[in-house]
């Protein structure tokens, strides 16, 4: 029987809108540095058909992938979407070339991006719309300002922060609800442990953007090779199963422009870890 990202568990995205938490980000569907489009653009409306098959209720994306190359390609693969599917997207990073992005905050712009995000995507309102990056130019309380704005119209149902600290999520909390963060964070790189278990506790929705990031861990011979062979599991798996099992507000978003790799992703909502193989990853991996 074919795994299912349902097995993941559920979470419940500002406490009104269910996903499996286990669900997919479309950042590698574009060009190199995430530009342009992809080598190979019907291998990924395959990707995305096949993930909702696989039970992927929660796809991630944004307007600066491509840019709009990744939103384009969700319409075509997946529209008309069916009810249960949640789609987030981002605004507030520009594009000027290949692997070059430069945060614009503005009110006008975050706005005039939301417009277009829901026409490339074919959306009347985007579940989960999220600011890419705070604009050191323009006060917080304006871009999020401008989000609680456009829920008010309609045009959003939930508002969510990328790359942000602890005290930016609570001065952002004070003009809006804030629904989501989404920082990077892996079996690795923990840097942002404190913002989890804030989100943790006020049941925040934390999506771990680079959560394969294993490297020389996952390397012939290295510390999760032991488990994984144990458990008949990638490092890869291990290192979602690890995530999945950190805190219940997480939802890993693995990327990937192959159907192969995809399964193999989603494959990881079946591991059970024992406390001792848990234990076991978050030491090998700090």
């Amino acid at each position: 029987m074919t795994t299912t990202a349902s097995k993941s568990g559920t979470f419940s995205l500002g406490g009104d809108l269910p996903v499996n938490r286990l669900g997919y980000g479309t950042m590698q569907l574009t060009g190199e540095g995430v530009w342009g489009d992809p080598k190979d653009p019907a291998e990924a409306v395959r990707v995305l058909r096949r993930s909702v098959e696989l039970g992927v209720n929660f796809i991630d994306t944004a307007d600066s992938y491509g840019p709009v190359v990744a939103e384009q390609l969700i319409k075509e693969a997946l529209h008309p979407y069916t009810d249960d599917l949640v789609i987030a997207t981002k605004a507030g990073l520009t594009r000027t070339g290949p692997g070059q992005w430069h945060p614009v905050g503005r009110p006008e712009y975050l706005r005039q991006q939301a417009e277009l995000s829901l026409r490339n995507l074919g959306l009347e309102r985007i579940d989960l719309f999220q600011l890419h990056r705070i604009d050191p130019q323009v006060p917080l309380a304006d871009q999020v300002g401008e989000l609680a704005l456009l829920q008010q119209e309609g045009k959003i149902r939930h508002i969510g922060l990328s790359e942000v600290s602890v005290a930016e999520v609570e001065a952002a909390r004070e003009v809006a609800t804030i629904a989501s963060v989404q920082n990077l964070f892996n079996l690795t790189d923990r840097k942002s442990e404190e913002l989890l278990d804030y989100s943790t506790e006020h049941q925040i929705a934390f999506i771990p953007w680079f959560p394969l990031a294993t490297g020389a861990l996952a390397r012939p011979g290295g510390p999760l090779q032991e488990i994984a062979a144990r458990l008949d599991a990638t490092p890869s798996q291990l290192a979602l199963a690890w995530l999945l099992r950190r805190s219940p507000v997480i939802l890993p978003i693995p990327g990937t422009s192959t159907v192969a790799h995809l399964q193999d992703n989603v494959a990881a909502a079946e591991i059970v870890l024992s406390d001792e193989d848990f234990q076991a990853l978050s030491a090998i991996g700090s």
